[in-house]
């Protein structure tokens, strides 16, 4: 078996992973510097390296360079608590075989360790820098730091790449994020919302037409998926592309060939593709409104970009985010929140994702200029039954969570929370499935699993009638 090292200043992560590479069969070195692990490296040749960024000394990765060029190119692990966008590119671009975000499941790092013991290792990829520092996509939170991992690990390729997410997640950001680190960041960026063609113009719109293909064309024109070439074309909302044209599309994705309307001779076209949805393509295929070749086609790669409730934690740091680009966007001075304020944004659903929030933000300035925003500068909470990409579901739970964590922050620390629950929930289930059956006990007692007998108890309890008239 290898020989696993350990470079942490966190003598608990050290034990914990050597614990995992023994129990894997291999031999485990640790070091609490990079500076030392360089020299347990030059001591004993590891078969590969786990290695954190932020490190006493030389940073974790300065340190990559350093042991490349000590032992080779050896698969090396990177692990940080401080990730964002950059880190993570940074660490692929430098060579890095896997990426891991404090904390971990010990599953993920057991896994990335038996790979990189078991790996060839290959010179690593270099990727560009990219043209400016500002980070586009904000958050710290462990969902958007796999976000970023994710970006990092599939920009180096010309895998497709499908993102998944609501409105106002940020899809496109991600889109330009994987372009602006790719090999074809020189290449142009072409973006296209599928849903805002016209089903007539549509493939006319993406392939271009020879003159003459129909009337009112005068002129030949270049279609999107030309434009493209060299570069990358993101299809947004890619679960509204015609049947007809899902056809076409699939050709010019496995040959690279453009054939406008109306035209007898393909062009060549080389362009990258990343595609997204708020709709769920699995199901699209299964109603055979999605072509299942397609759908393969796209998802080679897959990123789930979280929805805003998900992950309110980073709520405040894209508040800062956003009224600092906010008022420099304005040319207006920053203004501040209150804790309130603050409160208020951190405890709202967000149906809207973070597009809401920028307008809530953006609203809220105009009504407190130059001063401090209160919890009376912002905008009305959307409601769930306004938001029609929530489903029922999704609407239900916000307001359940909502209903809970008010519960919990009530004074009164009656341990019943389980018990009113269930006296807020069950009344109107079991009134609408009684209604539904005519008031038929026995069909309806089917429908809900529930015994007949625990049924009618239930309904003489809220004096719900159980017989039809």
């Amino acid at each position: 078996m290898g020989h696993l090292l350990v470079v942490d200043d966190e003598q608990s992560i050290c034990w914990g992973l050597a614990k995992l590479a023994q129990e894997l069969g291999h031999s485990v070195g640790t070091a609490s510097s990079a500076e030392q692990g360089l020299e347990a490296a030059q001591q004993r040749r590891p078969d590969a390296i786990v290695l954190d960024i932020r490190l006493p000394g030389m940073d974790g990765l300065s340190a990559m360079r350093h042991f490349r060029e000590a032992v080779g190119p050896v698969p090396i692990v990177v692990i940080t608590a401080y990730g964002e966008l950059a880190t993570a590119v940074a660490a692929v671009r430098n060579g890095a075989f896997d990426y891991l975000t404090k904390p971990f499941d010990l599953a993920v790092a057991q896994r990335a360790i038996r790979r990189a013991m078991t790996s060839r290792p290959e010179p690593p990829a270099v990727l560009p820098t990219a043209s400016h520092d500002r980070p586009e996509i904000v958050g710290s939170s462990p969902a958007m730091q796999e976000v970023f991992r994710r970006i990092a690990l599939v920009a180096a390729s010309d895998a497709c790449v499908h993102l998944r997410g609501e409105s106002g997640t940020g899809k496109e950001l991600v889109a330009r994020a994987i372009h602006r680190y790719s090999r074809r960041r020189e290449g142009p960026f072409v973006a296209v919302n599928v849903a805002s063609l016209s089903p007539a113009l549509a493939e006319s719109e993406l392939f271009g037409h020879a003159r003459g293909a129909f009337t009112g064309a005068d002129q030949a024109r270049r279609g999107l998926l030309e434009q493209a070439h060299g570069g990358t074309i993101f299809l947004d909302e890619v679960a509204d592309i015609p049947l007809l044209l899902q056809v076409k599309l699939l050709r010019t994705l496995e040959h690279g060939e453009v054939l406008p309307v109306g035209g007898d001779r393909a062009v060549q076209s080389d362009f990258r593709i990343i595609s997204a949805t708020h709709q769920d393509l699995c199901q699209r295929v299964a109603k055979q409104t999605f072509r299942h070749d397609l759908y393969f086609r796209l998802i080679t790669f897959e990123i789930d970009l979280p929805p805003l409730r998900d992950r309110r934690g980073d709520v405040a740091e894209l508040t800062r985010h956003f009224l600092d680009l906010l008022a420099a966007k304005n040319g207006l001075p920053r203004v501040s929140i209150s804790a309130d304020g603050l409160a208020e944004l951190e405890r709202r659903t967000w149906y809207g994702n973070v597009r809401e929030l920028r307008n809530a933000l953006e609203h809220a300035m105009i009504l407190a200029p130059g001063g401090q925003i209160g919890v009376e500068h912002l905008p009305p909470a959307t409601p769930p039954s306004f938001c029609c990409e929530a489903s029922c579901e999704e609407s239900l739970a916000a307001l359940l969570r909502q209903w809970t964590e008010a519960q919990l922050r009530s004074p009164d620390e009656a341990a019943d929370l389980y018990d009113r629950l269930l006296k807020l929930v069950e009344p109107p289930v079991l009134r609408a499935v009684v209604q539904h059956f005519h008031g038929q006990c026995a069909a309806a007692a089917r429908r809900l699993g529930l015994h007949r007998t625990t049924l009618r108890k239930k309904l003489d309890e809220l004096g719900v009638p159980d017989d039809s008239s």
